[in-house]
């Protein structure tokens, strides 16, 4: 067992590293020097990302809900940085999970011997009623401090950054609504802060030893509504006015779902970020300024530079990266056709003129704004539909219109498998009576040929999966080939053969 005496005082731990936040601290933290343990319970994501490879990085798999597998991934740490949270659609008492999580943290770093822990909070004044999220992020809080290692807190408000969840809300609110019936918490105050100035926040305090066993208040220097940042949005995007009437008859129950229909948000991650909005969310004590002093960016340059970052398609992590990316074993063609139960399979192929490295781009750009390659207007209605019955719908597109890793959302999809020039694989998202995933294959052959294949698998539950597979294949046959058609006719390749069953 390695005690604290043993820690390489230059090794930290990311818990959460392909999350929003996390993805984006380690490579600020190699840039700092620091070796990097990069934990997260998905090898794809983990691997995929862009910093995996990268001197003093190592990837771990561990899962903070296997106390065992945690203590081994944190040893020989000196920090760990806990950037975990269960809110998200596949979790359903997000507290309870949030709760077990800190408990097994904090027994394993314990162990492990790590020094110090931090981790990233919710602001929010403890004497009102705070909403279900807020105090589940203060119980962690508590949790993380009941241990013996000291715990470095820093409590933050809504973050604005490009692809955070509550600017997310933001953008498309004020986007796509003109006039904006809302709720009583538009009047909210609030100080908001940017992820650069969370990221500095978080680097900086591990050579600051004032900082360690303490919680700091973080956020931008001026007090604003969540008014003001629709009209601060508004204006930066170069919008026209937007008119916002606030009515008391909007709960965060009402308000969830109409962010839900309105924005990519699902309401399961809308409701508790909704119900939170009605505590103000100010800075009791600025310490840290003192500690770390930086310029703090203004709420209007916070969203100015997310809306560049964005214009620029340099938008380096999402609130939709988050989640676990479930293997999908009854998917392969290696499985006999009994394995797993019934599997309905739809497979096409097509020969092309053109090597895999000129099809590729054309396979990775799929969704999106982008599209289908084919009948768009029927992916609009499937995706319109999933939305409407509680689904991620079409809305959430993809992070980068050229690149794709293993974790991240594609439309109603996710990104389950990439293999450069040679396989893209996605899981369905959208609600189905089943499970689903979509395959593409590039084959290259020595005739200056490339066979395309195309695969659609159907897992049904009960009679209704059966009734759906059946009610959809009369489509297959005009938009994957229509799509496979489209991935030659984008690449420039000319279509030798197919497409066909």
């Amino acid at each position: 067992m390695i005690n604290s005496t043993q820690a390489d005082n230059k090794t930290v731990a990311v818990i959460g590293a392909t999350g929003y936040i996390g993805a984006r601290l380690v490579p600020k933290l190699i840039d700092a020097g620091w070796h990097v343990r990069a934990i997260g319970r998905n090898p794809e994501k983990l691997n995929g990302r862009s910093w995996s490879k990268a001197a003093g990085v190592k990837t771990v798999c561990a899962d903070v809900f296997e106390v065992e597998s945690l203590e081994k991934a944190v040893q020989g740490c000196s920090a760990i940085f806990y950037l975990v949270h269960s809110m998200n659609p596949q979790t359903g008492d997000f507290a309870q999970a949030d709760r077990m999580a800190a408990i097994n943290m904090t027994a394993a770093a314990e162990k492990a011997g790590v020094k110090r822990i931090v981790y990233l909070a919710g602001l929010g004044d403890e004497t009102v009623d705070l909403s279900h999220h807020l105090q589940s992020r203060r119980e962690v809080e508590d949790i993380l401090k009941s241990g013996n290692v000291p715990l470095t807190v820093f409590r933050a408000a809504m973050i604005v950054g490009s692809g955070s969840a509550s600017f997310e809300i933001l953008r498309y609110l004020v986007e796509r609504l003109p006039v904006m019936i809302t709720p009583r918490w538009v009047s909210t105050q609030c100080q908001p802060i940017a992820v650069r100035n969370v990221l500095h926040y978080l680097v900086a305090c591990l050579n600051v030893p004032e900082t360690t066993g303490k919680t700091f208040d973080i956020g931008t220097e001026e007090i604003v509504t969540y008014a003001d940042l629709m009209r601060i949005y508004a204006e930066e995007a170069g919008l026209a006015k937007r008119w916002i009437i606030p009515v008391p008859v909007l709960t965060p129950k009402l308000s969830s779902y109409w962010i839900h229909l309105v924005t990519p948000i699902p309401a399961s991650l809308a409701q508790p970020l909704a119900e939170g909005l009605r505590n103000p969310v100010l800075c009791r004590e600025t310490k840290i300024r003192e500690y770390i002093p930086q310029k703090l960016l203004s709420c209007r340059e916070a969203i100015s530079l997310a809306l560049e970052k964005m214009r620029l398609q340099q938008v380096e992590t999402s609130w939709m990266d988050a989640g676990e990316v479930a293997p999908v074993e009854w998917s392969t063609d290696e499985d006999p056709s009994w394995a797993g139960g019934t599997v309905f399979r739809d497979n096409r192929k097509m020969i092309v003129k053109g090597s895999a490295e000129q099809l590729w781009p054309a396979v990775i750009g799929l969704g999106g704004k982008t599209g289908w390659y084919y009948a768009n207007w029927l992916w609009k209605l499937r995706g319109a539909f999933d939305r409407l019955i509680g689904g991620p719908g079409l809305g959430r597109g993809r992070r980068n219109p050229h690149l794709v890793q293993p974790g991240d959302a594609l439309d109603f999809w996710r990104v389950l498998t990439v293999e450069e020039n040679q396989r893209l694989k996605l899981v369905a998202e959208m609600i189905l009576p089943g499970e689903a995933v979509l395959e593409v294959r590039l084959i290259e052959s020595a005739e200056g040929t490339t066979e395309v294949q195309q695969c659609a698998r159907f897992k049904p539950h009960g009679l209704s999966g059966l009734l759906y597979w059946y009610a959809v294949l009369p489509f297959h046959n005009l938009i994957f080939t229509g799509m496979m058609k489209g991935i030659a006719r984008v690449s420039g390749a000319e279509i030798v053969k197919g497409p066909d069953l």
